[in-house]
């Protein structure tokens, strides 16, 4: 899954909080990458990561206040304390578990995927468009192709479009509907692209009480199925599963 680079740690806080029962905790989110998190016609956080984030809270008997933030300013407002924890497609990886802390994964390892306007592209050697300072960047940056990079996903897409990129490499469930809804449009090309070690939550270091709440919680919907429940409503019946 998406997975932001981070070069330095930015601020740190010295202490952690404690979580009491009914305490507003703010959930920080892109807001921007369906169906994990986007913003609906009411103006509201929507999504996968909302539905789960919300019965995260009301499992811990905590009240979620939803807050958006740009991709690439997300952790370091985490870590500054703009808002507690982090749901928006974050992937775990060894780099960003250097800065801030992550419960278990709430969706499985996936792979990424290319996506082009037509047949027989070359990702390896061509131009590929990725979302700034994510896992999928990093990887173009590092296989030969020229990588083009965009603040946003929508851009990404839209820059295979109109022609400034050859393909795309992003989340395969993030790629499947926009294909599916292109008629032909856009299609799947090249093979896929194994990254990242599954979805968690993001926190900072000093929260650990916070992590174990909800990672218990995870657990939790792990073992009565409710959480499989949601990956099949919000990515299909085909979809990875615990």
């Amino acid at each position: 899954m998406k997975s932001l680079i981070m070069g330095t740690a930015a601020l740190a806080l010295a202490a952690g909080m404690a979580f009491a029962q009914g305490q507003t905790i703010r959930m920080g989110t892109e807001g921007a990458y369906p169906p994990y998190n986007f913003i609906n016609d009411a103006g509201e956080v929507d999504g996968f990561e909302r539905e789960l984030g919300d019965e995260l809270c009301k499992r811990a008997e905590l009240t979620c206040e939803w807050v958006k933030n740009d991709w690439d300013s997300i952790i370091p407002n985490l870590v500054s304390g703009n808002y507690d924890t982090i749901m928006a497609g974050m992937s775990i990886t060894d780099e960003r578990d250097q800065v801030i802390d992550f419960t278990q994964n709430y969706f499985p390892p996936t792979a990424s995927a290319y996506v082009a306007a037509s047949d027989g592209v070359d990702v390896l050697n061509g131009v590929v468009a990725a979302q700034t300072a994510t896992i999928q960047a990093g990887h173009v940056a590092e296989s030969g192709a020229t990588l083009v990079e965009f603040a946003t996903p929508e851009e990404t897409i839209a820059a295979v479009r109109n022609g400034e990129a050859d393909a795309v490499l992003a989340d395969y469930d993030f790629l499947v509907p926009l294909v599916e809804e292109s008629s032909g449009e856009l299609m799947f090309v090249g093979e896929p692209v194994p990254l990242g070690g599954g979805i968690g939550m993001g926190l900072r270091e000093s929260d650990g009480e916070l992590r174990d709440r909800f990672d218990a919680i995870i657990t939790e919907m792990k073992a009565d199925g409710s959480l499989n429940t949601m990956l099949k409503k919000w990515f299909g019946e085909d979809t990875t599963t615990y």
